[in-house]
């Protein structure tokens, strides 16, 4: 998540270059064929390539708005989860008669929150990080889940015991809360539950399963192929054609007017390669990008709040931006 007020100008142009050598020789190429070559028979009329970029731009707003919807709900669902685990914090609290348990349920949380933010993580093929330009801009930032792993990680929350079947499993955050409905349906029949607080943390469980699979929904199920594929093959043939026909625009203004179909043509071409990069970039809030939801910097709140609950004195520092960008 970019925690500035906006991209500056420089880092956009520089995200987006190896597009704006591709459009630059896009424009250039015509042109010249035009005014040295005399190829005059290249130029297109404007009004069918108007049409393409209109149909090209109600394509590109469609994409974004449903990206950003994608991002938008992946913000939600970590929102209710920041809410969820508080309330799990308190009632393990409050509603557990043994300060152990109460540690051991609040730290098992922890590494429930620990194993679903390195699962998210995980590359899928349809995303976007191995692209040379994505690749490029990550230098500007670190993803905690890549520097750490996650076995490293769960040794602070869990027995070795614990940490080892957690391990052996495929969904390794699913478990976590299997563990913790074992765990309370013990203390339960301890008497150290009483059956109605039992109750309000089993259904608190199962909100938590619910979250996670919202999670896994947007993490495993891509924004249509269907509709990405048209809106590139549209965003391509109109910055294609856009550059002969300003041709006829231009030369209708003077014989060296002709030259201003470069910078133009570059301009507005960029124009539509840019929102289409901005919509791809939104594509997959979990993927390790600049415009993730920042699901580290949440977790490390939510661990704060939890054994800041258990009067814990030696807490971990909030996650902070890097280069303005806070994962």
């Amino acid at each position: 998540m970019h925690t500035g007020d906006h991209y500056s100008l420089t880092e956009f142009l520089l995200w987006t270059r190896r597009d704006i050598y591709k459009l630059l020789v896009m424009a250039v190429v015509p042109t010249v064929l035009y005014a040295v070559g005399g190829c005059s028979w290249l130029t297109i009329p404007w009004v069918p390539i108007a049409m393409i970029g209109t149909a090209a731009a109600f394509i590109v707003g469609f994409k974004n708005t449903q990206t950003y919807n994608r991002l938008w709900e992946a913000r939600q669902i970590y929102g209710a989860i920041v809410n969820s685990s508080r309330s799990w914090g308190i009632m393990s609290r409050d509603f557990v008669g043994d300060k152990d348990a109460q540690r051991t349920l609040i730290y098992r949380h922890i590494a429930w929150l620990t194993a679903l933010r390195y699962q998210l993580r995980e590359p899928r093929s349809w995303e976007n990080m191995v692209k040379p330009y994505n690749k490029e801009y990550k230098k500007y930032f670190t993803v905690p889940e890549e520097q750490t792993t996650l076995e490293e990680e769960l040794k602070k929350y869990l027995s070795a015991e614990d940490e080892a079947y957690v391990l052996s499993k495929k969904n390794r955050a699913a478990q976590l809360i299997a563990m913790q409905s074992a765990h309370i349906k013990t203390l339960h029949q301890q008497g150290l539950i009483t059956s109605l607080n039992y109750v309000e943390m089993e259904n608190l469980l199962v909100n938590l399963y619910e979250q996670q699979g919202k999670c896994e929904r947007i993490k495993n199920f891509p924004y249509p192929r269907q509709f990405a594929s048209i809106n590139l093959f549209f965003i391509r043939l109109f910055v294609f054609i856009v550059p002969f026909g300003l041709l006829n625009e231009f030369q209708k203004l003077g014989a060296n007017m002709i030259w201003l179909n470069i910078p133009f043509s570059l301009v507005v071409t960029w124009v539509f390669t840019s929102m289409e990069r901005v919509g791809e970039a939104t594509e997959n809030p979990f993927e390790g990008s600049a415009n993730d939801v920042p699901i580290s910097a949440l977790s490390r709140t939510i661990e704060i709040d939890l054994r800041d609950m258990l009067d814990e004195k030696d807490l971990p520092q909030p996650l902070t931006p890097v280069n303005k960008i806070l994962m």
